[in-house]
């Protein structure tokens, strides 16, 4: 039984091709790709990557100046925030959230707009698996382009499960039987009409927005369209602790908001979704308001 795509990759000692993440001393990272006769370079002089070349993942190499760095692969999370960037990547703690609340699954039919540089693609690709599909579209073609090449790049070789299309979504779809759409773009209300179709009964949409005005109008769309349970709205944020001895306190910087994740499962065909109970706020659908429909005022609500 051969190995899954870029699993040779992931284990056993170093090997030309691989890449390499040094941390020094005082923790900073370095990324490089090993090539035989190559000579890696730092302020703290150079080594020879062919010392690394057979060695062991945790080895530790030693410069011409005697600082120490440690040898390891880097993590899937650290790979993306190294990589080359067309667009912004979607960051390693929302591409987690988005693997485990919109359930991607080994095997999972998964189509995603919005490439970008190819981040959550990559994350995508290895929790479905060979046996799964992912159809990602995305508008630009230089974006595309970076795309590929870092996807390809992270696996060793094309993913067999991988369909690349330049161009939008709402023009393009044209997959069925959908088990999850992930809509990682400015305007994902533009595209609801589109993935509804393509979504299976209980299929999951989630959607990946950066400010407040398009969590709205997502929200309110997603609702107006009528084939979506609640959808469920959040964010997430990280700080990382200092422990040294008995100094135990939170770091002076976290990753605090980088977008807005936005869930909603799919109702089966001609199932109206059930009347919403909870009372909204005094004043948030006022006389003034006007939702994704065009529509006014708050006589329509609970």
């Amino acid at each position: 039984m051969s190995e899954p795509t870029g699993a040779a990759r992931r284990r056993g000692p170093f090997k030309v091709g691989d890449q390499v993440q040094l941390t020094d001393p005082k923790g900073r990272h370095y990324t490089f790709t090993l090539e035989a006769g190559k000579n890696f370079h730092t302020h703290k002089g150079s080594f020879q990557h062919d010392e690394l070349i057979g060695a062991p993942e945790g080895s530790v190499v030693r410069t011409t100046g005697n600082v120490a760095y440690l040898a390891l692969r880097p993590l899937l999370p650290d790979y993306v925030l190294s990589m080359p960037r067309g667009a912004a990547v979607v960051y390693p703690k929302d591409a987690g959230q988005i693997l485990a609340f919109a359930d991607i699954f080994p095997g999972a039919r998964v189509v995603e707009a919005g490439v970008g540089s190819g981040a959550l693609s990559t994350f995508l690709l290895r929790a479905i698996g060979e046996q799964g599909m992912l159809h990602s579209y995305e508008r630009r073609e230089d974006f595309a382009e970076i795309a590929q090449q870092n996807v390809e790049r992270y696996f060793g070789s094309p993913h067999p499960a991988w369909e690349l299309t330049v161009g939008d979504l709402q023009d393009n779809l044209s997959d069925t039987d959908v088990d999850r759409v992930v809509l990682d773009m400015l305007a994902p209300w533009e595209c609801l009409e589109a993935v509804s179709k393509a979504l299976v009964p209980g299929g999951i949409l989630c959607a990946y927005v950066a400010t407040t005005t398009q969590l709205s109008r997502t929200v309110e769309s997603i609702r107006e369209i009528g084939c979506f349970a609640e959808p469920q709205p959040w964010e997430s944020m990280i700080r990382n602790w200092h422990v040294e001895g008995l100094a135990v306190r939170p770091d002076h910087r976290m990753i605090g908001h980088t977008g807005f994740l936005v869930t909603a499962r799919r109702l089966a065909d001609g199932v109206e979704p059930p009347v919403r109970r909870r009372r909204p706020s005094k004043g948030a659908y006022g006389e003034d308001y006007k939702g994704p429909g065009g529509r006014s005022g708050s006589a329509d609500r609970d």
